[in-house]
C-alpha cells in the first residue's frame, strides 16, 4: 500500500510538472504572437524575447529574430533602390527634353527654308517621329512627377458621365485616323468625389491605350455601384501573351513588338486613381480586355 502510494505521489508531481511546463510553453507562445503582432500592427522594430529560460524557445527566438532583421535588411534595400530608380527617371526625363527641344527648333528652321519637296517629306517624317518621342518624353515626367511630388488631390463634386463623354468627344479625330469607332453607353449621369485634371488624365490615358492596342471598336461605360465605374472594352491583338496581372506594372508592354509605348500609361492611371482613394482592375477574356478605374461616389 506504501509502495502505491508513493507511486501516485510520484505520478501526481509528474503531472502537475508536465501541466506547468505546458502552461509555460502556452505563456512563452502567446508573448511571442503579441509581439509579432505587435511589429505588424505598430511598425516596431523590436526584436523577440523571452521572458523564461527554455533552449528551445530561445532557439526558436532566435531564428525568428534572424529572419526578421534579413527582412527589415531587404526592405530597406528595396526602398532604397525604388527612391533610386525614382530619381533616375526624373532625370532621364528631364535630360531628354533639353535635346529634344533644340531638334524640334532645327526641324523648325529647316521647315522655313527652301526645300525640295522630297526634303519636305522627309522633314515631315521626322517631326513626326520627334513628336511622337516628345509624348513619350512627357509620359515619363509625369510619372516622376507623381512618384516624387505625390500632388494633394483637389476633391470636388465632377459629373463623371460628362467628363467621359468630353474626353470621347474630343479624342474623335484621333480614333477615326486609327479606324476606331466608341460604342458609347448613355446612363443617367453619374457624380463623383475627385480631382477633375486627375480624372481627366486618367480618361485621356485609357483611350490612348485603346488607340495603341486595340483591334476593334472601343466599348466604354460608367457604371455606378459601392463606387463609380469607368470601363474601357476592346479586342486586342495576341490576347495570349499579355499577363493581366502585370498590365498596370510600370513600363510593362503586351505587345512587344510596338516601341511607340513606355508602359507608363496604365501606370500612370493607378497611380492617379490610387491618390484619389479609387482603384483600378483588369480582365480579359475571349480576346477582350476590359480596364476599370473605380472612384469615390
Amino acid at each position: 500500500m506504501n509502495a502505491l502510494t508513493i507511486v501516485a505521489g510520484i505520478l501526481v508531481i509528474v503531472i502537475i510538472l508536465l501541466a506547468l511546463y505546458i502552461a509555460f510553453l502556452q505563456r512563452q507562445l502567446r508573448s511571442i504572437n503579441r509581439q509579432l503582432s505587435k511589429r505588424l500592427t505598430e511598425h516596431t522594430r523590436q526584436p523577440i524575447r523571452l521572458e523564461l529560460l527554455s533552449r528551445e524557445l530561445n532557439t526558436l527566438a532566435i531564428h525568428i529574430n534572424k529572419c526578421l532583421k534579413a527582412e527589415e535588411a531587404l526592405r530597406l534595400k528595396s526602398i532604397r533602390e525604388e527612391k533610386n530608380f525614382k530619381e533616375l527617371i526624373a532625370n532621364i526625363s528631364h535630360d531628354l527634353r533639353t535635346p529634344l527641344t533644340a531638334i524640334k527648333g532645327y526641324q523648325q528652321l529647316l521647315e522655313n527654308s527652301d526645300l525640295s519637296a522630297d526634303q519636305q517629306k522627309k522633314l515631315h517624317i521626322a517631326q513626326k517621329h520627334a513628336d511622337e518621342l516628345g509624348r513619350l518624353i512627357e509620359h515619363f515626367f509625369e510619372y516622376s512627377y507623381l512618384l516624387n511630388t505625390e500632388p494633394e488631390p483637389h476633391i470636388e463634386r465632377i459629373n463623371l458621365t460628362n467628363l467621359v463623354a468630353e474626353c470621347l468627344a474630343a479624342s474623335v479625330p484621333t480614333l477615326e485616323q486609327n479606324n476606331l469607332a466608341v460604342q458609347f453607353e448613355e446612363t443617367t449621369p453619374i457624380f463623383v468625389l475627385a480631382d477633375r485634371e486627375m480624372v481627366t488624365r486618367i480618361i485621356q490615358n485609357l483611350i490612348r491605350n485603346c488607340v495603341q492596342h486595340s483591334i476593334g471598336d472601343i466599348e466604354v461605360r460608367v457604371l455606378a455601384a459601392d463606387k463609380a465605374v469607368i470601363s474601357f472594352r476592346n479586342l486586342v491583338n495576341n490576347a495570349s501573351v499579355i499577363d493581366v496581372k502585370r498590365l498596370f506594372d510600370r513600363f510593362y508592354t503586351g505587345d512587344k513588338a510596338r516601341s511607340n509605348s513606355t508602359g507608363l500609361g496604365l501606370s500612370i492611371v493607378r497611380l492617379l486613381a490610387e491618390q484619389m482613394g479609387g482603384s483600378t482592375g483588369v480582365s480579359l477574356q475571349d480576346g477582350f480586355l476590359e480596364i476599370r478605374v473605380e472612384l469615390p461616389l
